[in-house]
């Protein structure tokens, strides 16, 4: 496989504007993803983003930037407008799509993505879970459900669905991290299809995969990475920068 990491960003943000700009110990966030990325190791990392002044910072801090259409209507569609400018050749096979809000992301669930794709021929779509923080999080719509073919102890496992209900009956509660390794022919079909019925319904993307009859299989890794959506959550990100001193 040759896997290219490519990080969607756009400022127009609904819960917290202009985030990828946002400041964590004097870096901009979305600097951070990138360095984090790169340090995976995984291949080569390009920033799709919807706006100029995220083109700016990704080159001052020495990245590769791509801009695209900001009024492409998903992360998906923005990594693969950002793929076919970047590689019309098709050079890469399968692209990671981390997302721009992940500023600690570990290079291990990165690379637990592209080995899964490596490991499971079946595989459209990688991804990666956690277990869940608590019942709060069992509890919570904000809070995606995979519902896993897992073996006990099996490290990863295909995905039959995502949900943000309850899951009835005992037995681990498995928390979606919105990482995604794409086969490209994958990419290119999925994002070719209309929304469905139940990706509208749960108003998540990843259910248009299963409906169209793609395989997604998902990694477990240890804990989610900080993910930043909220002014609460970017403070919670600068406080562990702080503590850390990254």
């Amino acid at each position: 496989m040759n896997p290219v990491v490519i990080i969607p960003a756009r400022l127009a943000a609904t819960r917290l504007p202009g985030k990828p700009l946002a400041e964590i110990g004097g870096v901009p966030m979305i600097v951070r993803v990138l360095k984090a990325a790169e340090a995976a190791r995984a291949g080569p990392v390009a920033v799709a983003a919807g706006d100029a002044e995220i083109v700016a910072a990704v080159q001052a801090a020495g990245g590769r930037a791509v801009l695209t259409d900001p009024a492409l209507p998903s992360g998906s569609d923005r990594i693969l407008a950002a793929l076919e400018a970047l590689d019309p050749e098709g050079a890469h096979d399968v692209v990671v799509n981390l997302q721009g809000d992940m500023p600690f992301v570990e290079p291990a669930v990165l690379k637990a993505c592209v080995d899964l794709l490596a490991r499971e021929p079946s595989c459209d779509i990688a991804t990666v879970v956690a277990p869940e923080d608590s019942e709060a999080d069992r509890l919570s719509p904000d809070v995606v459900k995979a519902v896993l073919a897992l073996a006990p102890g099996a490290a990863h496992g295909r995905a039959l669905y995502f949900t943000r209900s309850v899951l009835y009956g005992e037995g681990p509660v498995w928390r979606h991290i919105g990482i995604y390794g794409y086969r490209r022919a994958a990419l290119r079909r999925f994002n070719a299809a209309a929304p469905s019925p139940l990706e509208t319904r749960e108003k998540l993307e990843q259910l248009r995969a299963l409906e169209l009859g793609m395989q997604i299989w998902a990694a477990v890794i240890d804990k989610p990475p900080i993910s930043v959506d909220t002014p609460a959550d970017l403070e919670r990100a600068r406080e562990f920068a702080r503590r850390n001193q990254a």
